[in-house]
Formats: C-alpha cells, sequence, structure tokens
C-alpha cells in the first residue's frame, strides 16, 4: 500500500510520456474501423488456444519442471550464459519426467521461444504466460504466436548453406505463407519453390546487388581492349525473370533444401502440415498468417502507414500519434518484417542523434516483448542506450513501469534526463521543456546543473540554452545560461 502514496514528482525521474502525447499531436477522433472477422472456417478463439495448449503441452511441462526445481539454491538451468540448457540439469530434468536429455532439451527450447521459461544468465525463472496458462487463452495464443515467429531458429539451418541465403529465404517465408493462407488448401511444394525463387530475386534486385564476374570481365575485355571493365550481374542476382520466362535450375536447386528446411520448422511449431510433396497450414497457423496480413492492412489504410518504411522513418511517422495508435503501428510494422532484423533496426535507429527516435525506439522494443531481450541486454554497456535497455529490462523482468526507475543510478538518471530534454528541445515546444523540469530527480535547480554538467551528455550545452530561453523566470534563466556557458567552456 505504501507504494501507492503521492510522491514529490520532483523528486524522481518519471518514465517520460511518449512526446507523441503532446497536446498539438492528433486530436481528432478517427472513426473506429469495424473488428475484421476471420475467414470461414477459423475455429473460435477458445478451440485454437485448446491446440495451442495442446501443441505445447510438453514445453510447459517442463517449464513447470524448472519453476519448482530450479529456484533458489538448486541447480544452475544453463552453464553456457546463452540459455542452453546444463548437461547436468537436463540429465536430472530427463529422470524425473521421465524422458531423454535430448528431448528435455527440444522442449527447453520451444518453452523459452514461446516465453514460458525466462532465462537471467545461469538461472531461469517461470514467464508469465505460464503463470496465466490454465486461465487465459490469450496468453496461450500470444505464446504460441512467440514460437511461430521464431519459427527459424525451432529447427537449425543446414550447414552447408550462406548464411546471407540463410537471412534472404528467412525475409521471403512471410509472403510464402501468406500464399499458403489465401490458398486456403495443399500447395506442391514445387509451386511454393518457384515462388519462394521470385521472392528472392526480388530481395536480390531491391539491393541492386552486383557481383563482379571475372570471367565475364576478361572476356568483354578481350571482345573490346580498349573498353573499362565493368562488373558483370552474377545469375543468383540477376533481374527479376518475368512470368514468361522458364525458372531458373540452378536458382532452384540451391533454394530447394532451404525451402524443406524453413517448411520443416514451421512444421515442428505446428504451423502446416509437411509431407507428400505439398503442404498446407494447420488452422493455427492459418489464424497467425491472417493476423498479421491484417495487422499489415490495418496500418497500410491508416494515415501514418508506416509499414514499408526503414526503422527510422517508421519511427518518425509514429511521434505524433497517441500511444495506443502508435503501438499498432510498431505492431504491424513488426508483422511484416521477421523479429531479428525489425530488432536490429530499432536498436540502429536508437543509436542515432535524435533523442526522440531513442526513446521511440524502446516503446516498440516493448511490443516486440521476450524475443528483443538478448539484443537489448547486448546494448547495456553503450552509454547512450544504458538508461533505456535498463529500463527496458527491469519492465520485462515484471517491476512496475512507474518504479523501474529505481534501476537507475543517479548519474544514469541525470543523463536520461538530458536525453529526454534534447528530444523536448528538438520537436517539442517551449512549456514542456519548462514541466520536464518538474521531472528531474534533483530537488533543487543548482543541484541539478550541478550533476548536469557533471553527466558529459554531448547535447547538455544546447538542452541547457534551450531551458534557459524558455523558462519565464529570469533568475533561473540566467543560472541555467551560465551554467551552459561553464559546459561549453569547459568551466566549473
Amino acid at each position: 500500500m505504501t507504494s501507492r502514496i503521492p510522491r514529490d514528482s520532483r523528486l524522481r525521474l518519471v518514465r517520460p510520456r511518449p512526446l507523441a502525447a503532446a497536446p498539438s499531436a492528433v486530436n481528432q477522433r478517427r472513426p473506429r474501423r469495424p473488428a475484421p472477422r476471420p475467414p470461414e472456417g477459423t475455429p473460435a478463439p477458445a478451440e485454437l488456444a485448446r491446440m495451442a495448449r495442446s501443441r505445447l503441452a510438453p514445453a510447459a511441462r517442463v517449464a513447470r519442471w524448472a519453476d519448482a526445481a530450479l529456484g533458489p539454491g538448486g541447480d544452475a538451468a544453463t552453464a553456457d550464459g546463452k540459455a542452453t540448457l546444463a548437461d547436468a540439469t537436463a540429465e536430472r530434468a530427463a529422470r524425473d519426467l521421465g524422458l531423454t536429455a535430448d528431448r528435455v532439451r527440444a522442449d527447453w527450447d520451444t518453452a523459452r521461444l514461446a516465453g514460458l521459461i525466462e532465462v537471467h544468465g545461469a538461472s531461469a525463472r517461470p514467464g508469465w504466460r505460464l503463470r496465466a496458462w490454465d486461465r487465459d487463452d490469450s496468453a496461450v495464443l500470444r505464446g504460441w504466436v512467440a514460437l511461430f515467429d521464431a519459427w527459424s531458429l525451432a529447427t537449425p539451418e543446414p550447414g552447408d548453406q550462406e548464411p546471407a541465403t540463410v537471412a534472404e529465404v528467412v525475409s521471403a517465408m512471410p509472403q510464402v505463407l501468406s500464399f499458403l493462407q489465401l490458398s486456403a488448401g495443399p500447395v506442391p511444394v514445387d509451386q511454393l519453390l518457384d515462388l519462394l525463387r521470385q521472392r528472392v530475386t526480388e530481395l536480390r534486385t531491391e539491393r541492386c546487388e552486383v557481383v563482379y564476374d571475372a570471367d565475364a570481365a576478361a572476356d568483354a575485355g578481350a571482345a573490346a581492349p580498349d573498353a573499362p571493365a565493368r562488373p558483370a550481374l552474377a545469375a543468383a542476382a540477376g533481374p527479376a525473370e518475368s512470368e514468361d520466362e522458364p525458372a531458373d535450375p540452378a536458382r532452384a536447386a540451391e533454394l530447394a533444401p532451404l525451402l524443406d528446411w524453413a517448411l520443416h520448422a514451421l512444421a515442428s511449431v505446428g504451423a502446416l502440415t509437411y509431407g507428400d510433396g505439398q503442404a498446407t497450414l494447420t488452422p493455427l497457423g492459418s489464424w497467425a498468417v491472417w493476423v498479421k496480413l491484417e495487422q499489415i492492412c490495418v496500418a497500410a489504410q491508416s494515415p501514418a502507414g508506416n509499414i514499408e518504411q526503414p526503422a527510422e522513418d517508421m519511427l518518425r511517422g509514429c511521434a505524433q500519434l497517441r500511444p495506443n495508435a502508435a503501438r499498432a503501428e510498431y505492431r504491424a510494422w513488426l508483422a511484416a518484417r521477421p523479429v531479428g532484423s525489425a530488432v536490429t533496426e530499432l536498436l540502429a535507429a536508437a543509436r542515432g542523434e535524435d533523442a526522440l527516435l531513442r526513446g521511440l525506439a524502446f516503446e516498440a522494443l516493448r511490443v516486440v516483448g521476450a524475443p528483443a531481450e538478448p539484443d537489448v541486454r547486448a546494448v547495456v554497456e553503450e552509454p547512450a542506450l544504458r538508461p533505456y535497455a535498463l529500463l527496458w529490462l527491469a519492465e520485462h523482468d515484471g517491476v512496475d513501469p512507474e518504479d523501474a526507475h529505481e534501476v537507475l543510478t543517479r548519474e544514469e538518471a541525470t543523463w536520461l534526463w538530458v536525453d529526454t530534454a534534447a528530444a523536448v528541445a528538438d520537436h517539442g515546444e517551449a512549456p514542456m521543456l519548462v514541466r520536464h523540469l518538474e521531472s528531474a530527480l534533483q530537488p533543487t535547480v543548482p543541484a541539478l546543473l550541478k550533476e548536469v554538467r557533471a553527466a558529459g551528455h554531448p547535447r547538455t550545452v544546447q538542452v541547457l540554452v534551450a531551458l534557459a530561453a524558455a523558462h519565464p523566470d529570469p533568475a533561473l534563466a540566467k543560472a541555467v545560461r551560465r551554467a551552459a556557458f561553464q559546459v561549453h567552456t569547459g568551466g566549473h
């Protein structure tokens, strides 16, 4: 009860309100779009949840065992710090559950991908979805969708394939899945292979891949000795064939084992059935693909419509949306691309100079949830991202967002205050910057200025100058200008 006692807002760093909620932001209420209806024949949510529970029952069993057996003072869950189940723990689980160690490891990995287990260093604890497993159908479905999103991690990729080609196939599979969903029935693998080949060709053409072909250059030089050598387009990266052109057998042969891997991986998570030379989406898989297509369509019809934009442009497009509308845009943008590349792109945007995009990028990462945890942990040591990453991890670990700021040191909280002030100075209005002064951790302005000078934020001078220009109190503005001058000249 004591945590709910009102406190002086000047004495704590509150979680910054998204600048998208500024008074000048969108205030007009758009008419609500009618709730979309799933395709005819889609099972009811309760039936879908039953299917998901059945599919994830072995993983839930291992997760419950880990909850009971790997508590404080028990065995270490992992040995390598990378979430791989320790051998001794796997053997113990196998004895307790009557399974093989390999089966335990497979179910452990599934539980991690579905968010039933959260691994932190050498320890593990149950995820919130496991706590709600028996009573909350939406938690079960979200857990299965998390596993579906991570299908490429469910089955080891072929070791003899180029990583770049594997990444292209992963990027192309949403289109293959969409085709399966629209077909609403079995589709021959040869037809899927042709579609995959076309999509990979499009991806390579969009990147304008030009591979230097030494033999072609030598032939060109022999034919025209005086002409400069020019790079030749490699066959695998050539322009997309028209519908009338025959399929390239070499490229089909290159992609066939990867399509086989992808279909087996999707089958292993329960998204489709695969055999006898054809593939068919399961009811769960068809529903999940439809949900993602619907998210994309919703965003495409919205005024923002940022699905096809890179992360930085998408975040800028969301800056003037209300928080709920922005989260809808984030979900649609994430649904249109592999989660791994999306997280990488968001963190790259967060590393830029625009503090507003830094804050919005981590709001988008909150929508990503558990799959983003390893990448967020990896940036904790980057000074510009550390406060945001620590807050994200605290909230991910179950800390109340209102109290998450307590994980920051005083120096980190001050750095975050300056960074947020830079976002306000760049994109907000003067009164917002003055109000931001009230969210500082320090109880007095002199104390704030002293610690801001020591924080070492690269935008400190600009923030102090903007604050001095915006504040109506002449004496305070003068003190802030003096502090800005001292930072600028390196004085004290």
